[in-house]
């Protein structure tokens, strides 16, 4: 669970090291984010050579969060550290990189990011 100024780590190799949420889509008074959301965030720290640069406006997909969340089946499940992977275009929902690090949640995968978790090494 993430909210507004969250700052996340990137769990992919585009150049972006750090970013932080400005919007969670999905409703203009929504005010928490849960994996397999999409996110409004700026870049606060990027690679000099990556694609994007520091302050850029991108979205992303969260994949990894802190807080834990509970599943429909009524486990609940929680990771070391919030994460996001950057997407180029919210209609086609593929990542700017080329390689995914650390587990994903198995929730990415059900909201249609299928490339996402195809390219991630472990889907928990």
């Amino acid at each position: 669970m993430i909210q507004t100024r969250t700052a996340l780590t990137v769990a992919d190799n585009s150049g972006a090291k750090k970013l932080v949420v400005i919007h969670i889509f999905g409703g203009s008074k929504r005010k928490y984010g849960y994996p397999g959301d999409m996110l409004n965030c700026v870049v606060k720290q990027a690679l000099p050579t990556g694609q994007v640069k520091e302050g850029e406006m991108v979205k992303a997909v969260l994949v990894r969060a802190r807080k834990e969340f509970r599943r429909p089946d009524g486990s609940s499940i929680r990771f070391s550290d919030n994460a996001g992977v950057l997407i180029d275009n919210p209609k086609d929902k593929n990542p700017r990189g080329t390689r995914i690090f650390g587990p994903i949640a198995r929730e990415v995968k059900n909201k249609g990011y299928a490339k996402i978790a195809s390219m991630a090494i472990e889907i928990v």
